[in-house]
């Protein structure tokens, strides 16, 4: 295999030979596999290439392939053109040699399956058109808080590394469409990670141990699949109905950890997929009856009472039938419930004649009536004076009274 400094030499040679024009996707893997091609048979090689691709073929036209290389479309192949891959994946490199030449021009650049526990604040800094940034399958503890420069980035996938949160900045990759984060150590995720992102059309943060997403999730409007199983999530973030355009949700085995969904759940008007399996979830909202688009369901390892599980393995419709007639309350089960308008005119609380209160002693019906009130017509006479006593006041007539 080739010495550190071969390597070094190569990938300095590389990042030369893609930045002077060869307007091509650059792999390092064939250099560094042949331990018989030394580092000035590398060189050579990459000349060689370089002139191959240089004459082009008329229907070849990966990353751009020159000037008379069958192009059809003006100005959308001129872009292709201008697209340039760095792919330094698979070298198990430890760190990454510094590059002294701009890396500017680079729009994918590829550092898997490597063994890298970090990666250069300065460089990632420098790439400053890069689209795609592939770093999945290392030794990653960090990612450099740098990597909000990248204005322009739009898929960013960080999988199978040590990854225990993620730099606030990534909130300024607007751009950002893509985030795949899979098989790291998450505890959490930024909590205004989804007031910047609006872009973000995919995440993916399985297999990590997450117990909540972040609140502001419900603002990803753009969102169109969200995968967070194999977590420890307790409870999903309220507003989920903002994700109009949500097509597939997966929050299957978080095992004990979530017990249930939320009503906004089946206000997803777009949802097609949805896996709950493996959770302690006993019972649906009632709206996911208005799932119309919903075609693909699993609920499978939940001890689910409501609906019943021979409903749910019956098939979608018949799931859909029982919770909106749960929903609209003419299901089999629906309780009746009782108006309180009917109540209030049993107990005469619309009568004219009648107030709320105690009840009248020579009277069978419920509350006071006017007439049990005793008259205080002549209470100025001595003769009276016990009829003010507030016994005699506020208390209903027995008898009537004798006067002499």
């Amino acid at each position: 295999p080739p010495t550190a400094a071969t390597s070094a030499a190569i990938l300095v040679a590389a990042a030369d030979s893609v930045l002077a024009g060869s307007n091509t996707a650059f792999s390092l893997n064939r250099y560094i596999d042949r331990p018989d091609v030394g580092e000035a048979g590398s060189m050579r090689d990459m000349a060689e290439r370089r002139s191959r691709h240089g004459h082009g073929h008329a229907n070849v036209v990966p990353f751009g392939a020159g000037a008379g290389g069958g192009l059809q479309h003006g100005e959308h192949d001129q872009e292709k053109v201008k697209e340039k891959k760095l792919d330094m994946s698979g070298l198990s490199m430890d760190t990454i040699p510094h590059l002294t030449t701009s890396l500017g021009h680079i729009t994918t650049l590829d550092l898997s399956n490597n063994n890298l526990e970090s990666i250069p604040e300065s460089m990632i800094a420098r790439l400053l058109n890069v689209v795609v940034l592939d770093v999945r399958s290392n030794q990653l503890k960090s990612l450099p808080n740098s990597i909000g420069c990248l204005s322009k980035l739009r898929v960013l996938n960080v999988s199978g590394n040590l990854l225990q949160s993620l730099p606030a900045t990534i909130e300024e990759c607007r751009a950002l469409e893509e985030l795949n984060a899979n098989f790291n150590q998450l505890t959490r995720l930024p909590d205004t990670l989804g007031f910047e992102l609006h872009s973000l059309r995919r995440l993916s943060v399985n297999s990590n141990k997450l117990t909540s997403l972040p609140f502001s999730t419900s603002h990803m409007t753009a969102l169109r699949a969200l995968d967070a199983r194999l977590n420890c999530i307790r409870a999903l973030p309220e507003g989920l109905e903002n994700l109009v355009n949500l097509e597939v949700l997966n929050v299957s085995q978080n095992f004990h950890f979530l017990r249930e969904l939320p009503y906004g759940l089946g206000l997803l008007t777009s949802l097609r997929e949805l896996d709950i399996s493996y959770n302690s979830i006993s019972v649906l909202p009632d709206s996911m009856g208005c799932l119309a688009k919903l075609n693909k369901f699993s609920a499978v390892g939940n001890p689910l009472v409501c609906p019943p599980m021979d409903i749910v393995e019956q098939s979608l419709d018949a799931m859909r039938t029982y919770l909106s007639s749960r929903m609209n309350g003419t299901g089999v089960n629906a309780k009746k419930k009782k108006g309180w308008l009917p109540r209030m005119v049993k107990y005469n609380t619309f009568s004219a004649r009648m107030t709320p209160g105690r009840k009248s002693a020579h009277d069978n019906s419920e509350g006071f009536s006017m007439s049990d009130y005793h008259s205080l017509n002549g209470s100025a006479s001595p003769g009276f004076l016990s009829m003010l006593s507030p016994r005699r006041l506020f208390s209903p007539r027995r008898d009537s009274p004798k006067h002499h």
